[in-house]
């Protein structure tokens, strides 16, 4: 069964925004999703839409196999989430915004368990949540989100606030959840972070799903240049590597050989005609990153975390 699955999802608002447009996606159990895209690409519409926020205009959708319209309840038993700027009390300390969740969902988790996990020592979780910082605020609502073990988690930028301590401490987490069998949804305008830590991405553009596969396969169907280094033990006299398919420019180093591609499959061919009159010693591949990926499906620039403006969330 998969955690989540779309045919044909659909939202307009009004007669002029066409929000999410036709999407046909399938998440797996297990597996550590990144949900991509600008702003306004539609992620925040569609995770509303998979959690009954908001109504789809057409389609539908269901999450651990139960309909997103129909029953929602038994969908909010078997999942964490952990929305965009989720709102805290200022009032309530840190262990009692998990003990309020554990109440609610009427779990036997232990709440200093939980915040241990997510970074929150003893003396923060007895604070008061209105003088957390953005980092601390952010590490109480994942764990408000772990509470029951929940078999999906859909998290909306869950790196936002955090230092870089705090990044890797979430990548270590998610792939733990992962390893243990929850399945985890995520949005993030932190390229590198799902580049590390994800099995396969899907990249929305414009309300649309433009890309969805392995980051590794999608590299390898990538368009534009890609750069090779291969170590030789010496250079052979005559090289000729422009005679190749594919191979649009050349230089020499010492004894390394740089080939710029104009696909990532033509870097194969240059190290076997390489290796065919010479000693490779070493190669070192230059793969297309997230970030290029991301440019070439979406025709924007992915900006840094400070400087992109969350999408609107509609509850």
């Amino acid at each position: 069964m998969s955690a989540i699955q779309t045919s044909a999802l659909t939202k307009r608002f009004g007669d002029d925004v066409l929000a999410v447009s036709d999407l046909d996606l399938t998440v797996e159990s297990g597996e550590v999703f990144g949900f991509l895209g600008p702003n306004g690409a539609g992620k925040s519409t569609t995770i509303n839409m998979l959690l009954d926020f908001v109504r789809p205009t057409e389609g539908s959708a269901t999450v651990l196999g139960y309909d997103t319209q129909e029953e929602i309840e038994a969908i909010r038993d078997r999942i964490g989430v952990l929305p965009e700027g989720a709102t805290l009390y200022d009032r309530l300390t840190g262990r009692e915004h998990v003990e309020w969740v554990i109440e609610t969902k009427g779990t036997d988790d232990d709440p200093d368990a939980i915040l241990e996990r997510v970074g929150l020592s003893p003396d923060d979780r007895a604070r008061p949540a209105g003088g957390y910082s953005k980092g601390m605020s952010q590490r109480l609502g994942l764990g408000m989100a772990l509470v029951g073990d929940p078999d999906l988690l859909i998290l909306d930028e869950p790196s936002s606030g955090l230092d870089p301590t705090g990044i890797q401490d979430m990548r270590s987490l998610l792939r733990s959840e992962a390893d243990s069998g929850t399945t985890v949804f995520f949005s993030s305008h932190i390229l590198s972070e799902v580049e590390a830590v994800c099995d396969r991405v899907g990249i929305m553009n414009e309300g649309r799903l433009v890309a969805l596969d392995s980051i590794e396969n999608l590299q390898d169907e990538a368009v534009g240049d890609a750069t090779i280094q291969i170590e030789l033990e010496s250079i052979p006299d005559s090289l000729a590597l422009e005679s190749i398919d594919g191979v649009r420019q050349v230089s020499l180093e010492d004894d390394v050989v740089t080939a710029t591609c104009v696909a990532p499959s033509a870097k194969v061919d240059v190290v076997r005609y390489l290796d065919d009159r010479a000693t490779v010693t070493d190669i070192l591949s230059a793969d297309t990153s997230l970030e290029e990926l991301f440019n070439q499906y979406t025709g924007e620039t992915a900006e840094s975390p400070d400087e992109m403006q969350p999408e609107e969330v509609v509850a």
